[in-house]
């Protein structure tokens, strides 16, 4: 399958298991599948619920920090793609 870069993660909250995506190009949106990747990190999930500004959202689109709730570790900087067929 291939993948288009869509951002980068600018914080993990660990805590919540939380992490904050700055999109830089392309759209993301609820049920896109997305994979991370950095030096450690390297996992792929579904996205079933994303948060602007504490607010629920549907889609994020360039410029926008949005929040996702994680199956695994993610780190600052790590690369976030969307996975497309």
């Amino acid at each position: 399958m291939a993948e288009v870069e869509i951002g980068k993660v600018t914080h993990y909250f660990s805590k919540a298991g939380v992490v904050a995506i700055q999109i830089t190009q392309d759209v993301l949106r609820m049920g896109d599948v997305i994979h991370f990747k950095g030096h450690t990190s390297d996992f792929t999930q579904k996205i079933d619920s994303m948060q602007i500004d504490n607010a629920p959202v549907v889609e994020a689109v360039v410029g926008q920090v949005v929040g996702l709730r994680v199956k695994d570790h993610a780190r600052e900087h790590d690369q976030v793609f969307k996975v497309v067929s």
